[in-house]
């Protein structure tokens, strides 16, 4: 048993899955030059402004893959960039619960988006361990962080994904794991992570996901 799989967290999350992909088919429709804003560095904030009522949700397997990383890992501090509604902050959480506490840092540009993570996350009694930043990363996540992070969630801005390693590298523990969703929307993050002369050692796998870890 474990918090993942037992109520309140598992009917909360098959029921925000479902909204989810209920709403899949509007974002399927939207115009053709979204796809280039998500590569754009300027237009991100116009991007997701217009993406404020989606949930933008990580895939089930996905939302399991993170929770599994961050057991096995026995992770204590976790940073996500791109919060959402909260679906792959829960899947983290509960990692952090069952690895007996901790603290996980998310933060979210759209206050909607927040507001309802945070709804979301003490529906599934697990707030406490849920810091919430808003406002854009390039500055929620360049003060107070904690002094060795072992998780990275990269979920935000795609276009983003290299500037936010530069706040955080320095804080990420030997071994550390960075999971960046869709990161072929950022071609300068994957040369970086890709090369081992940069500390890493990375792997892309389930067609849209790159796992990353930190080399001692």
């Amino acid at each position: 048993m474990t918090t993942l799989t037992t109520s309140p967290l598992a009917p909360l999350l098959a029921r925000l899955f479902d909204e989810a992909q209920a709403a899949q088919p509007q974002l399927d429709q939207l115009p053709p030059g979204t796809l280039p804003m998500m590569r754009s560095k300027t237009d991100y904030a116009t991007l997701y402004g217009r993406l404020k009522d989606y949930a933008l949700a990580v895939s089930p397997e996905t939302g399991v893959l993170l929770y599994m990383l961050a057991r096995s890992c026995r992770a204590r501090t976790i940073v996500e960039f791109g919060t959402s509604f909260g679906i792959s902050t829960l899947h983290l959480a509960a990692a952090l619960r069952d690895n007996g506490g901790g603290r996980l840092i998310t933060t979210e540009f759209e206050h909607a988006k927040l507001v309802r993570a945070e709804a979301n996350l003490e529906a599934g009694d697990l707030a406490d361990l849920v810091e919430f930043r808003e406002g854009d990363a390039l500055q929620t996540l360049s003060k107070d962080l904690p002094d060795r992070i072992d998780l990275v969630l990269l979920d935000g801005a795609k276009a983003l994904y290299a500037d936010i390693l530069d706040r955080l590298e320095s804080r990420l523990s030997p071994g550390a794991l960075i999971v960046a969703d869709n990161a072929d929307h950022c071609p300068d993050y994957l040369a970086r992570v890709r090369d081992p002369a940069n500390g890493y050692l990375s792997v892309p796998f389930a067609g849209d996901v790159e796992l990353s870890m930190r080399l001692g």
